[in-house]
């Protein structure tokens, strides 16, 4: 497909369908993002069941499980979202994608190679690390690949109940005893710049974000993202009474946004490269599960396949 012509189409706003013609190299921007995008659901569960036996009360506790069943479901949509893309030459399948992450040759969503300390963090990753997903996932469901921009209605709406649930958690322990605070406090300064550096790198050192902006998958670059999503959250947080660890953020008047610090890039990238404080852990709890659990598969196609052969 001459690359010009497919341009114009996605950029008056068409949807591209899975039998559609598309350029290999938007296929493979795709593969990438989604799958990506899936593993992030998938690892991310892991953070948050490390508190499901320590939960405050039975109502936290069905709580959370809801939600990390919520984000099984939404690495489902995305993985079968993925698979579609599968055209022989480009693996997409979800094998092949999951087993890419496995080898630590795909990525996930650097903020889930962060420890949950306390229950505090718990709050902090529904209402930051939640919330900066939303702002992402809000202009995903406007992309141009159709069943990308569908798995995407679902995935929002419940990640907005998430955010809820997450500042529901700290406004709860903001109010509670002088302890409480400092723990919701603490939890803030450990997720802040982490929740920030999950917009990606700056727009002049992001390879790909121009390239997905072109072709309509991402709407927006990631400094804008991430600008907006800190004028959202800092009256957030002075609600709460929580300080935001960032000594350089103030009010700009001429722009009507917040002047905010550099973010610790030589930190991002080091988490990148498989060095973050639980990187190695988060991978090798997924591969245990996969060599643990690879009978239900096998039983499963054992089954299926005997079906087939009694029709």
């Amino acid at each position: 497909m001459e690359l010009q012509k497919f341009l114009d189409y996605v950029q008056a706003e068409n949807k591209v369908e899975p039998k559609d013609m598309m350029p290999e190299d938007y296929r493979k921007l795709l593969v990438r993002q989604i799958s990506q995008h899936a593993h992030s659901e998938v690892v991310g569960m892991l953070p948050e069941a490390n508190w499901i036996s320590r939960a405050p009360s039975l109502r936290r506790k069905m709580a959370l499980l809801a939600k990390i069943q919520d984000e099984a479901g939404h690495g489902l949509y995305l993985y079968a979202a993925s698979e579609t893309l599968n055209d022989g030459t480009i693996r997409a399948d979800r094998d092949s994608t999951y087993n890419d992450m496995l080898a630590g040759k795909a990525k996930y969503s650097s903020i889930f190679n962060y420890p949950t300390l306390s229950w505090a963090d718990i709050g902090a990753i529904g209402w930051l690390v939640d919330g900066a997903a939303i702002m992402n996932q809000v202009m995903l469901m406007g992309n141009s690949y159709g069943p990308y921009a569908r798995a995407m209605v679902r995935i929002c709406k419940e990640e907005s109940f998430h955010q809820r649930q997450g500042y529901e958690i700290l406004m709860t322990l903001c109010r509670g005893t002088k302890e409480q605070k400092e723990m919701a406090q603490q939890s803030l300064n450990r997720f802040w710049w982490p929740a920030l550096m999950m917009f990606g790198p700056n727009d002049d050192a992001s390879p790909n974000s121009q390239k997905s902006m072109n072709y309509r998958v991402k709407r927006e670059s990631n400094d804008a993202l991430r600008q907006r999503f800190i004028d959202v959250t800092v009256p957030q947080a002075e609600f709460l009474g929580l300080k935001v660890p960032d000594k350089n953020l103030k009010w700009n008047e001429e722009t009507q946004h917040y002047d905010f610090g550099e973010l610790p890039w030589d930190e991002f990238y080091e988490v990148l490269k498989g060095n973050g404080p639980a990187n190695k852990k988060r991978l090798e709890t997924k591969r245990k599960a996969q060599r643990e659990n690879a009978w239900v598969k096998e039983a499963a196609i054992a089954f299926a396949e005997k079906l087939e052969l009694e029709k």
